[in-house]
């Protein structure tokens, strides 16, 4: 038996749509722009920039969307997240579909957009903006077998009802495909890879209380309540799952 200092934490996992067995995570990158956001934006001819999060972020979407500290912009945005069940280094991308993908799901890359604001104006790193703490909520994963590789489907983020981001697979700039090869070719893959693919338009900050619904066609969808800011009175959560956010992260 291996003597550890204190014990290792629990492995982070998400739940397979329709099963019990659960999804080991691994590492999760993350795609910068991959969607068109001007009407007049030129064709990009350059592969996105691409980030991570600690796969501590990662956590089931159900019920409460926690609010974070140091933020006043917090702000959701939808993703097609690709899950790898095989890894590799320079993989070809006609190859990745067939024998690197496990899996898809919808998630949330959650933004301190005033902070990321901040680290472009001065040039530093993107991970107080991004790689805090619950900052990755994502769908039940589903096995390819159970969906195939959705080139088409509709994505879209809803507020207290009002839409505020919508968009199709299809509209990926660089293909899912394309984006795996990209990453294969700076990082060697593992299995238990997550790969948040980027999001359409329409970013904006949540308020506590805000109700989010959001979902990728044929793949998944949550609805979650925003929580309370940490130090925040918990009553500021409404609506029906104020009970949850008051006993879960207030």
């Amino acid at each position: 038996m291996t003597d550890y200092v204190f014990p290792p934490p629990a492995p982070t996992t998400l739940p397979v749509a329709g099963m019990s067995r659960l999804f080991p995570v691994s590492r999760v990158f993350c795609i910068g722009r991959n969607y068109q956001w001007q009407p007049d934006e030129p064709a990009a001819t350059e592969m996105p920039a691409w980030f991570m999060k600690p796969a501590s972020a990662v956590i089931p979407a159900q019920v409460v969307l926690p609010y974070p500290p140091q933020t006043t912009e917090f702000c959701p945005e939808i993703e097609l997240v690709v899950a790898i069940g095989r890894g590799g280094r320079d993989i070809d991308p006609a190859d990745v579909e067939a024998q690197h993908i496990w899996g898809y799901g919808a998630g949330l890359d959650m933004t301190r957009r005033d902070l990321q604001q901040q680290a472009k104006r001065v040039g530093g790193p993107w991970e107080p903006s991004k790689a805090f703490d619950y900052s990755a909520p994502c769908t039940p994963l589903v096995p390819v077998e159970s969906c195939g590789h959705p080139g088409k489907g509709a994505i879209w983020l809803a507020v207290n009802g009002v839409e505020r981001q919508r968009a199709d697979v299809a509209d990926l700039l660089w293909s899912v495909p394309e984006l795996i090869a990209m990453l294969s070719r700076s990082v060697t893959l593992v299995p238990g890879d997550l790969v948040f693919t980027g999001t359409p338009v329409g970013v904006a900050p949540l308020q506590p209380g805000d109700a989010v619904t959001a979902g990728v066609e044929g793949i998944g969808q949550m609805a979650l309540v925003v929580s309370s800011p940490p130090g925040a009175n918990a009553a500021a959560c409404r609506g029906a799952d104020a009970v949850h956010c008051r006993q879960a992260y207030a």
